[in-house]
């Protein structure tokens, strides 16, 4: 390369030239790799969409629950992935299986590592019917990788009272009574302590952007 005298460019005026150029080239790379990438909300943004967390995450301590799949559901089964457990029973209506299929596309929204680590249980508040053979037949037809729990029921009682999801059966209605229970989503953080919940009525999109900002934010 040559000036306009026709003598070469010097040495150090090459090199300043491709350090500016290179270093454009690094301001612009990182822009567009911040546009790209999805905005973490502030926890005031998070709860304006329905999540609140926590100030501190709580402990759950010991419990001795079943899975539908005959499995122990205890505190490590809480522990090392994020998760999704909502308060229903098979009997109920209408809130129970619109937000097991709700929960279920929100799981097909998921991508990479939200994807893989997030897990959603279905903890039942009608043990007196919910055994884990119904269970069984129950929450696998909303999604295979979902889990239903069950239990005694002081023991399902004392968990929901740990969650902030008492329930409680709706008397005078015979064989065929409800459950009255919260319709909240609530979340777990991979330690296994009670880090927040998501209030109904839930919205997908919302929630999908939350979820991914309550992770980033625990993880950072």
């Amino acid at each position: 390369m040559s000036g306009s005298s026709g003598k070469p460019m010097p040495r150090g005026v090459k090199l300043t030239i491709v350090g500016v150029l290179a270093f454009i080239l690094v301001i612009v790379a990182g822009f567009v790799y911040r546009i790209q990438q999805p905005r973490v909300l502030t926890v005031s943004e998070m709860r304006a969409n329905g999540l609140f967390l926590l100030d501190t995450p709580r402990e759950l301590g010991d419990f001795a629950l079943v899975t539908h799949r005959g499995e122990p559901f205890v505190p490590a089964s809480l522990e090392g992935h994020w998760s999704l457990v909502f308060f229903g029973f098979t009997h109920c209506p209408d809130i129970c299986p619109t937000t097991m299929a709700f929960l279920d596309r929100l799981a097909g929204e998921l991508e990479g590592t939200e994807a893989g680590d997030t897990d959603v249980f279905m903890v039942s508040v009608d043990p007196a019917r919910d055994t884990v053979e119904q269970l069984a037949s129950y929450v696998p037809y909303f999604n295979e990788d979902f889990t239903g729990v069950t239990g005694e029921f002081l023991d399902l009682f004392n968990f929901a009272t740990r969650l902030n999801s008492p329930f409680r059966k709706v008397p005078g209605q015979g064989e065929d009574y409800v459950i009255d229970h919260s319709a909240n989503v609530v979340l777990i953080n991979p330690r296994g302590d009670y880090h927040g919940f998501f209030r109904a009525p839930l919205d997908l999109a919302k929630m999908k952007v939350t979820l991914r900002s309550a992770r980033y934010l625990w993880n950072r």
